[in-house]
């Protein structure tokens, strides 16, 4: 029985799941299907990656097929064991598994280095001496061809035994190339006998000192994906012009596996960075605390700021996969965290700038307990009780002495609702010798308990709050975009000098309720009225860090804020 189809099991369509329909439908793979995602473990993965990691997964989730992990391990230079497990980490916190399928481009160095022998040993791949500066001048432009290599035409025996020395270390770095040999006149310059090894003396971080020659990442790519028989090599546009190349050495390179590559266009988020030299550049310059920070667009830093992976996969699935280039409104994905947090994560009260109440007439040294729901419309979250005591805090924001008229919170003479407790009054407003206020004295009224008034009478304002007693001190972080402009790094314009100077606002001593105190790392809440916020890695057992994840609604939707 065939497989089920993406149409078949109402799962949306897109134009590769169309592809690959069609290719199962006529027996191509005889109705197998197989992807891998590939990442080069030289950096940490983003939200690129995350959209593509869910398109490979989920097709093959889709058809009853399997998705492998290979890391394409080609330049040791680059590459470092730290990404490597980052990277796992990353995949199975979206979600997915790769079961016992993870491979190593490395894994085939020994078949790699067998195939360009065969490719050698039919003519269609020589050694050249030239360095690197000849071979970049000889390659030509887009309106002119190259010029053929003075070595293209050594015969078969010189550079099998020239490639042989090569992999024997028997030659410096840099000394000889092997190329395919193509056509230098192509129009597509990527078919304009591309380098397909190197020598690069360099510690590799799985196989040692044990090669000193390595094959390129075009080469090395779709020939892993032909040892591994995949079946559709889904890629971003930006290899679109290089299929020519990945289809001719698969054609060639006597391995059995015949596999498709298909490209859709990457995702691209404003104010957003996605290059990894520039997300490093980041990193080792300092302009941010490393790569999990949670201002970067790694998977990582959004873990760590409290984005969902539920969030993040929803995200990928509405933009949809699209054949042309687009940029994508980081707004959405923010959309999407608060859509998906307003619905698991419990409520908590949080004060982040307090503002000291006394309430007169409630007994010193008293102690009542108020109960309050964790979620106003999930009744299976429970609830927690929150000790109300004569000294509370409030935000420092909830009050002003000389209100506008469409102020509805705390002023002198004006009564409003604590959260779940007592309707309060302001009797009295305390400031220190340079003016500033520093503390408010108020009433409660006792027949309010529970938030509302049996005489019928309504307040407008509606206020958080904790007990000055039993309050948590805490280190509150509130994180915006990195960036303030749409584009940056467009032009020649350098990316550093447009980052966000407010993206990071440190809160020394906010006051959180009591039942926050032995939160675990990474637990999300909403602090009512203020935002989505997560417990950070930075947290223990005698200081609480809490990251901002995002405010309640966009605070950039209304762009000339930010001009």
């Amino acid at each position: 029985m065939a497989p089920e189809t993406p149409s078949d099991t109402g799962v949306r369509q897109d134009f590769i799941r169309e592809i690959i329909t069609a290719d199962t439908a006529s027996g191509h793979h005889a109705g197998r299907v197989a992807t891998r995602f590939p990442p080069e473990p030289n950096g940490y993965l983003h939200i690129g990656h995350a959209k593509s990691i869910c398109l490979n997964f989920g097709i093959a989730r889709d058809f009853g097929g399997t998705c492998n992990l290979r890391f394409d391990d080609t330049n040791p230079v680059t590459e470092d064991t730290e990404y490597v497990e980052s990277i796992q980490a990353d995949v199975r916190w979206l979600g997915f598994s790769w079961d016992d399928r993870i491979y190593y481009a490395s894994d085939y160095f020994d078949q790699l280095y067998a195939c360009a022998e065969t490719l050698v040993a039919r003519g269609l791949a020589y050694v050249d001496s030239q360095d690197a500066d000849a071979i970049r001048a000889n390659r030509g432009t887009l309106k002119e061809p190259g010029i053929d290599s003075p070595y293209r035409t050594r015969s078969v025996e010189e550079n099998l035994d020239l490639f042989r020395r090569m992999r024997a270390g028997d030659f410096a770095d840099g000394a000889h190339v092997l190329r395919a040999k193509i056509d230098m006149r192509s129009p597509n310059i990527n078919l304009r006998d591309p380098i397909l090894y190197r020598i690069r003396r360099a510690h590799h971080h799985r196989t040692g000192d044990a090669w000193c020659i390595y094959p390129m990442y075009d080469y090395a790519h779709p020939l892993s994906d032909a040892i591994e028989r995949i079946t559709h090599s889904i890629c971003t546009l930006e290899f679109e012009d290089h299929r020519p190349l990945y289809d001719w050495l698969v054609a060639n390179a006597g391995l059995p596996g015949r596999p498709r590559q298909v490209e859709f266009a990457r995702l691209n988020l404003n104010y957003t960075i996605t290059s990894k030299r520039r997300l490093l550049q980041l990193v080792t310059d300092g302009h941010v605390s490393g790569w999990d920070d949670p201002r970067m667009p790694t998977i990582s830093g959004m873990r760590r700021r409290g984005f969902t992976p539920e969030a993040i996969r929803r995200f990928a699935d509405e933009i949809g996969v699209a054949k042309r280039e687009n940029i994508v409104d980081v707004g959405l994905l923010e959309f999407f965290v608060r859509e998906d947090l307003n619905r698991r994560a419990p409520r908590a009260m949080a004060v982040l700038r307090p503002l000291r109440v006394v309430i007169e007439n409630f007994p010193e040294g008293a102690v009542e307990h108020v109960t309050l729901a964790n979620h106003p419309d999930d009744e299976s979250m429970g609830t927690r009780t929150m000790p109300f005591s004569r000294v509370l805090y409030i935000e420092r924001d909830d009050f002003l002495e000389d209100p506008p008229k469409k102020f509805f919170r705390l002023a002198p003479g004006r009564e409003v609702r604590l959260r779940g407790a007592y309707f309060i009054t302001c009797r009295e407003v305390i400031k220190d010798t340079d003016g500033a206020i520093v503390e408010l004295r108020c009433a409660y009224d006792p027949a309010t308990r529970g938030g509302d008034a049996p005489d019928g009478r309504k307040v407008k304002g509606t206020l958080h709050w904790v007990s000055a007693a039993h309050a948590v001190t805490a280190e509150v972080r509130l994180y915006d975009r990195l960036f303030n402009v749409e584009n940056p790094g467009a032009g020649d314009e350098d990316f550093t000098t447009q980052i966000n100077p407010a993206s990071l606002e440190v809160v020394p001593d906010a006051k959180l309720e009591p039942s926050l105190a032995e939160a675990a790392v990474g637990t999300r809440f909403q602090f009512e009225r203020l935002g989505y916020f997560a417990i950070d890695a930075d947290s223990t057992t005698s200081r609480v860090v809490i990251n901002r994840t995002v405010t309640l609604k966009d605070t950039w939707a209304k762009t000339e804020r930010r001009g």
